[in-house]
Order: structure tokens, then sequence, then C-alpha cells
């Protein structure tokens, strides 16, 4: 009689030490197994469900994912937004659809090089000046079979879009250069691609180059999950050149497998709705908007509601400027008809009447007016446990962002290892690397929920400015035990109100004057926001910071004492304790507020 195996229970993700700590194994001999099946990573490094199983069936277990009722129940938070519009269609209604896809990847890397040569290739022979209007998006044949292009490159535009609840991509292509490599920016396109809840397929450009690389670039996209399908994985990793044109057929081959896999429907019969891509007013045409449909058909003459905006549909054209007087589910249309201009990311529909459509958009200002109903509720790190108990949180989800990359693999060994000793609820690390905190990080936690932790390191202006819109907490560190402290107790609800410096506004030296009997003034111009005589100084020098917490000796407008000097005025700063300023030092003043 043959000895039942032991079931282990996997999450979907996790790394080689967590998955021997789990058997009971030397993380040695999961490496070894993992070596034998050719993959090779490090202790510390994550590998996904489907790889730990084969690893746990060579040692003698079975394995399933790790799942709660909750979860099998998932959210409608985590669901792509087609989903949630077809979820109470009739099953049988359902019919494939094309995917629509986004393009993702580092700045140099050719996101735009191969769009561009992809919508080229695809036009006929005399018709490459039908193309006459951009429209954000645009379809493609490949054979037989259309697929829908975002024409908005880039991770920051497409998590500017999902921080406002918009879901449009069904695929992400990740471009990556084999001469390069994953670059910091091509990680955070794979966090925003896997916050998404989306596949990925790689496009290596650029192997036409003489120092192209592919098994090197290849190897460190399997140190972030994406286990090429060459070599056991289920990442396709598709070799392509812009330039040359080299591989495109792949890669539109390798989309429509993805998109298989994933089982994109629609009901072209239902209720029509989508996703506002873009919107802009001409004064010949009034209000144009981009509208992705991603159930139904949008007819024109239709009365749509977009987000605030309403109107019926006057003209409606494809992406090339011809009329359409119909369009099927991923079809991209620009139309005219909206009284108001929407927002890129405002989901829209269809209704009956203009007067239906009225009392709608009147009820969405009112509600806006009062509550932030289409963003969810950002979490901080004191709040989080309570959220857990009211059942709103599963998990804390981390943006990680230290000062050089030495210290990071030491954090996040230390986070995982809170991860393992408190279990009752989840831990996930969703970003992690070095450098400022900046205003994609902030995107990054409108759109999932994240709590963004800095060691060592600060939130630039724009970030600053995000995040208090959007009431994202930042929190940053300069003692590890402090950190590691507080997101302990975060899950185990016992952590206290935390007082952080405010950054409200930051003068520029332009240059210094020394007065006998007085000591050194330096002549600033104020860079953003507004300074203050009452507030608390930090003088900085590049990335170095020379004094904090000093105090402001006189503030002068010209000749006169004042109490504030707002952005784009000069004035005169002195500040106790300190005069050793050089033009081009950065005076930030700081009030101390309660951040959660």
């Amino acid at each position: 009689m043959a000895t039942e195996r032991q079931i282990i229970e996997v999450p979907n993700y996790l790394t080689v030490r967590e998955l021997a700590t789990l058997i009971g194994a030397n993380p040695i001999e999961v490496m070894k197994q993992l070596i034998n099946n050719g993959i090779m990573v490090g202790i510390n490094q994550q590998i996904d469900y489907d790889t730990a199983e084969i690893v746990l069936a060579e040692m003698g277990f079975d394995s399933r994912p790790v799942r709660t009722e909750k979860e099998e129940e998932t959210s409608d938070d985590s669901l792509p937004q087609w989903r949630r519009l077809y979820a109470e269609e009739d099953p049988r209604s359902l019919v494939s659809r094309p995917p629509v896809v986004t393009i993702l990847g580092h700045v140099d890397h050719g996101k735009t090089s191969l769009l561009d040569v992809i919508r080229k290739a695809n036009v006929a022979e005399g018709e490459a000046g039908g193309i006459t209007q951009h429209i954000g998006a645009y379809q493609v044949t490949h054979n037989g079979r259309k697929i829908t292009f975002l024409d908005t490159p880039g991770h920051a535009a497409f998590t500017a879009m999902r921080a406002r609840g918009a879901q449009g991509a069904d695929v992400a292509v990740l471009v990556v250069a084999a001469d390069d490599g994953v670059m910091p920016t091509t990680k955070e396109a794979i966090a925003h691609a896997r916050a998404a809840h989306i596949p990925i397929v790689v496009a290596l450009n650029k192997i036409d180059k003489r120092n192209a690389n592919p098994e090197r670039v290849k190897k460190e996209l399997a140190e972030h999950d994406l286990v090429s399908d060459e070599w056991g994985g289920n990442t396709m990793v598709v070799p392509v050149s812009a330039r040359e044109k080299i591989g495109l057929e792949d890669l539109l081959e390798a989309i429509l497998l993805t998109a298989d896999e994933a089982q994109i429907v629609a009901n072209p019969k239902g209720k029509p709705a989508g996703t506002v891509i873009e919107a802009r007013t001409e004064k010949a045409r009034g209000v144009l908007a981009t509208l992705l449909v991603q159930n139904g058909t949008l007819h024109s003459g239709a009365i749509v509601v977009a987000g605030k905006a309403f109107g019926k549909i006057r003209a409606m054209f494809d992406y090339k400027g011809n009329p359409l007087r119909e369009a099927p589910p991923s079809t991209p249309v620009q139309i005219m008809g909206l009284a108001d201009m929407p927002t890129a990311g405002d989901p829209f529909e269809v209704v009956r009447t203009e007067k239906e459509a009225r009392t709608l958009v009147e009820a969405r200002k009112e509600a806006s007016g009062t509550t932030r109903t289409e963003v969810k509720r950002p979490v901080t790190l004191e709040d989080f446990f309570t959220r857990v108990k009211e059942g709103e949180s599963k998990e804390l989800l981390l943006i990680l962002k230290v000062d050089v990359q030495g210290s990071l693999e030491p954090l996040i060994n230390s986070i995982n290892e809170i991860k393992l000793k408190e279990t009752t609820v989840g831990l996930k690390i969703l970003y992690a690397e070095s450098g400022t905190i900046t205003e994609n990080d902030v995107n990054l936690a409108v759109s999932t929920g994240a709590v963004i932790i800095g060691f060592n390191v600060e939130a630039d202006g724009a970030a600053r400015k995000t995040a208090e819109v959007s009431q994202i907490e930042i929190r940053t560190y300069n003692v590890i035990y402090n950190l590691l402290e507080d997101v302990e107790k975060a899950m185990k609800g016992l952590l206290d109100p935390v007082y952080a410096d405010k950054v409200i506004g930051a003068a520029e030296v332009r240059k210094v004057f020394k007065i006998p009997k007085i000591g050194k003034i330096a002549g600033c111009m104020v860079r953003e926001g507004e300074i203050k005589r009452s507030a608390k100084v930090r003088i900085r020098r590049g990335r170095e910071t020379l004094a904090e917490g000093l105090t402001v000796g006189s503030l002068k407008r010209e000749t006169e004492d004042v109490r504030e000097v707002r952005q784009g005025f000069e004035c005169g700063i002195s500040v106790e304790g300190f005069d050793d300023f050089i033009p081009g030092d950065l005076i930030e003043f700081l009030v101390r507020e309660r951040v959660s």
C-alpha cells in the first residue's frame, strides 16, 4: 500500500528559504532541486507557486495553493474591471473578445518604437496616411484576430489610471533591452503589472545589437519571478528588434496565447460599459473623449455617462478617423457629444434617457463633495489591524524604498521574518528598491492600498504633494529597529499615533551676505510652498542633510521683517546655530503634525 503524501499549502510567491521552512528541509536541498530543473535562484529570491509545486513533488510532497473562503470570493478591488462588468452576465452570452494590451518598461528600452513599428507593419500599403489622428489606442490584426493596444506607454500613466479605479488592460507587454537588462524602472513596471493582476509577456528588444546578451537578461528576469518558458517557467519571453522589425509576429502570437489562457470575454449584447482612456477639447468639435468598450456594443446616438460628464454621442470614430455606427467589446473609439470633459480612468456606461443621465451625474457630484467615492480609503499602519478585524483588509502591503542597495536585502529578510512570525494576518512587500520616494511610488500605493516605508530616504516634492492629496501614508526611518518594530506593532494592533515633520515650503540659497555684528544672511528664492518664521528648518546640500530641527533667526522681505513668504518671492534668511551657507543649498521649512 502506497504511503499517503503530505499536502503542503503554498502561497503564490515565496522565497527558497520560506519553502524550505514549510517542509522542514535544508534550503540547500531545495536549491539543488531547483538547479536540477534549470532554475538558478538564491536562497532569498522568490519563486512562484508552479515552481514550488515541482520542487515539492520531487521531494515527496503534494501541494495546494493557500486559499481562504474570503480569498476565493476575490474582492472587487482586485478583479480586473472587465471581469466585474460581466460578473452578472449570463455565461451563455459571453464570447471571446480581443485582448487589450499596455506597454510597460524602462524609458530607453524602446516602448514607443515597438508600438510604432507594430502599428505601421499592420497598415496595408497605400494606407499609411490613413492613421491621421491619435486617440490613445488602436487595433491591429494578427492571423485574423484583433489586438487592441493602449498607445500610452509607461507605467506611470498606467498606474495613474488604476489609482482612479480603472483597469483598462488585459495583458502587459514588458519591454526590456537585451543590451541593458532589468533596470529600476523595469522593476517598478513589474510591480505595477502584478498589482493590476494581469499577465506579463516580455518583449526582449534590441537583440540586433552586438552587445545584446539575452541569456543574462533572462536570468535577471528570473530573479524577479519572470521565468522564461524556455527555462520551464510560465512567462513568454520573445526576442524582438523594433529597428530591424524582427520578432513582431512572434510577439503578437505570444500576446494571443497569453490572452487565450486568461479567457478574456464579454457579452456583445449586454449593457455597453467601459473606461475613458483620454479626453480633450477642440474649438470646432467640443469635447473629444476616447473610450474603450469593455462590455456590450456602443452605438452612435447612445446617451453616455462618463464619470461626472454625460451627453448623447453625436459622432463616433475609429483610431483611423473613420466614422463608426457601432463598436463591439475591446474597440477604442473617439466620441463627440459630451457636455463636460471626463477624466482618464473614469468608467462609462450607457443609460436610456438624458434625465436619467443628469440625475446620475448630479448624484455623483454631490457625493464627491463629501466623500472620496471613487478611491478606496487609504490604509495607514495605525489603522491596519482595525481594518483587518472589520474585514476590510487581508494583508498589509508595503512599498519599501531605501538609501543604498546594500540595505535592501537585509531589510527584506527582516520583514519576511516578521511575516513568518505573525501568521494571523498577511504581509507582502509589493515593491522594494533603492532611491528617493517618487510620485510613481505614491500612485502605486493609491491603486493598491499599500503603505510607503522609507529607510534613510525622503519623498521628493511631487511625491509629497500627491501623497497629501491622496491621503497616502509615507513613513520614513533612520533606524532599522524602529522600522521593524512599527511594522510588527501594526500587525498586532499596538501601534501608537505617529507625529512627523511635514515640509511646508523650501527656499533655495542664491547668494550669501555677510552682515557685520549679525553674521551671514542667505539671500533666497522660495521654490515651493510657503515658508514661515515660526517653522523649524532643515538644510540640505544635494542629497546630504547638513542640519535639522533648527530655528529661524530672521526672515526678511527687502528690509521688512515678515512672518511668511510665498512661492516665487525673494527673501533673506538667517538660521540660529548655522551660517555655513553656499549658493545652491536648500532650506526646508517644517511643521510637526500627526500623520496617523
